[in-house]
């Protein structure tokens, strides 16, 4: 496996520097941040295989820099750090693009799990190269899938990058129904359980920007007790 580039943006010294040595023996390469207005200056500067972001920072919020590094075209996983007094902080999180969250305290050992299922999962990723994806056209809907853009009866469709994930697993796979739980686990991948509630945020905001009407959406439809399915009637 290549070296893994990852950036630590965290106040805490100490915390910082735990984890920075636990994945110092991962064989990781480490830039470690203190100020979010710098954690931001770097993720948008370099490549990494993960940012570890804490909520609460000097400068700017971990909740804005997610936001902002959602709006870039290249994805970078992010694991948020939050404190258990959270909870409604770790929603917001996980809706404007967190892949994961862990609490503070944390178990390292649980940390470097979560670490280690964000890279396993970038590299099963990997494996797929969307390029062999062909352009797909449903019902006045056009997605090119390496490019990642949508675009509805020729007009662009500016979507955050789990919309598009979200979206591209619907349209990949007409008809069939998902329960929240399956969308959690194939689209915002491991240690979600018990926020189902973001995927129908994402799936409100996905219809409120492909759908004439939201209310009565021709796209993704709901099924009523088990979840969502892309229209197979198109």
């Amino acid at each position: 496996m290549p070296q893994k580039h990852v950036l630590i943006v965290e106040d805490h010294q100490d915390i910082a520097s735990l984890i920075q040595m636990h994945l110092a023996d991962m064989d990781c390469k480490v830039v470690q941040v203190a100020d979010g207005l710098q954690g931001l200056k770097r993720a948008e500067q370099e490549p990494f295989d993960l940012i570890i972001l804490d909520l609460m920072l000097p400068g700017m919020d971990g909740l804005e820099i997610c936001r902002r590094i959602r709006n870039q075209s290249h994805y970078t996983p992010i694991l948020m750090l939050t404190s258990k007094s959270e909870e409604l902080d770790r929603v917001l999180g996980l809706e404007v693009g967190a892949d994961d969250y862990v609490t503070k305290p944390f178990s390292i050992r649980e940390l470097m799990a979560r670490v280690k299922a964000q890279f396993r999962r970038g590299a099963a990723t990997q494996t797929v190269d969307e390029s062999d994806i062909p352009n797909i056209q449903i019902g006045g809907l056009t997605i090119d899938v390496e490019k990642r853009t949508v675009t509805i009866r020729e007009r662009r469709i500016d979507l955050t990058a789990k919309e598009f994930d979200l979206l591209l697993q619907f349209i990949t796979h007409p008809g069939h129904v998902y329960s929240r739980t399956q969308l959690l686990d194939k689209v915002w991948g491991y240690g979600h359980e018990g926020y189902e509630h973001t995927v129908n945020s994402h799936i409100n905001r996905l219809r409120g920007k492909i759908e004439k009407n939201p209310a009565q959406p021709e796209y993704i439809l709901t099924v009523w007790g088990v979840g969502y399915k892309f229209n197979d009637a198109l």
